[in-house]
């Protein structure tokens, strides 16, 4: 990050203000914050740390499992630490280096962690679809490959982001009104003309997400259409249990994904601490919940954590 163009234009501090309108309540809403984010740990390193621990789990499905984990992880860590020493010691300041880094990585993270479901989605499309091919098209290292060009693809992607924002001429007022550096909230404190970075972050969030999203949805049809020709109700009843806890998972991260980017831009009628407190919803309660859900609906895996558990 320290080839970004720091140019004397921009301020050297800006001031994350956390939630507007509800400055006097930021001790009672660093609780739940707090208790979201180390629930959210705890149970994607669990995760983490069965799957490495156990040798019959190194399969492509809980690899899937382990990065998705790693981008939980990544996304709440980026911004729920900034968000709590605003609320518990009231640290508001942050360089505008600092800010461009956090908007990196957290964006980085985000396109990879759009990747994931996709991948999870063709795998249980294979699965279902082709069993036969499965083991021969989704290997390990299959997987890892993909995981790799996941990261590639979102440091392509979101590096030309936050190297247009760092050469924007900023106004006198650096009050940042969120929790966290978000790109728009960042962009609209600039006196320059900011189409061209508008338009770049508006390309990004739907060709990226968007086009994923389409996948998904393909793939899901394509799988639904097949579960509804299988003749065994229990066949049937275990591909469906198979690919509901996707489903859930998919819907709570895209749902509040797309509300949050589309109310930043149009959203001029919303209450700016109702957005402020979705964005941060949407960094912690997938997290929080995509360990909970796969640990319950992955059989192996949720026999797994409870042996380790038991030993403790």
């Amino acid at each position: 990050m320290a080839a970004f163009n720091l140019t004397s234009a921009g301020p050297s501090t800006f001031i994350l203000n956390g939630i507007p309108g509800l400055e006097a309540a930021h001790v009672w809403i660093s609780i739940p914050f707090a208790a979201f984010y180390i629930i959210a740990l705890l149970g994607n390193f669990t995760v983490l740390l069965v799957v490495a621990k156990e040798p019959n789990l190194h399969k492509p499905m809980y690899l899937l499992l382990c990065m998705l984990a790693l981008t939980d992880i990544g996304i709440s860590s980026s911004v729920i630490p900034k968000a709590l020493c605003i609320f518990w010691f009231n640290l508001k300041g942050i360089t505008l280096g600092g800010c461009l880094t956090q908007t990196f990585f957290l964006h980085v993270v985000a396109i990879i962690y759009s990747a994931v479901p996709l991948t999870m989605a063709l795998d249980r499309y294979i699965a279902i679809c082709n069993p036969l091919r499965y083991i021969s098209i989704f290997t390990n290292t299959r997987i890892s490959k993909l995981g790799f060009i996941g990261l590639i693809r979102g440091v392509v992607f979101v590096l030309r982001a936050p190297l247009l924002l760092s050469r924007l001429p900023f106004c006198d007022n650096h009050l940042i009104s969120h929790t966290f550096c978000e790109h728009m909230a960042v962009a609209k404190l600039s006196c320059g003309d900011t189409t061209v970075y508008r338009a770049y972050s508006l390309v990004i969030a739907f060709v990226v997400i968007g086009l994923d999203l389409m996948l998904i949805v393909l793939s899901y049809g394509l799988i639904i259409r097949a579960i509804l020709r299988i003749s065994s109700k229990d066949s049937h009843q275990k591909a469906l249990s198979t690919c509901t806890a996707h489903i859930w998972v998919m819907l709570m991260s895209y749902s509040s994904s797309l509300f949050s980017n589309l109310t930043h831009r149009y959203g001029q009628g919303i209450a700016p601490h109702v957005h402020i407190m979705l964005a941060n919803l949407y960094v912690l309660l997938p997290p929080m919940f995509n360990p909970i859900i796969y640990g319950v609906k992955t059989k192996e895996l949720c026999k797994k954590i409870h042996q380790n558990i038991c030993r403790m």
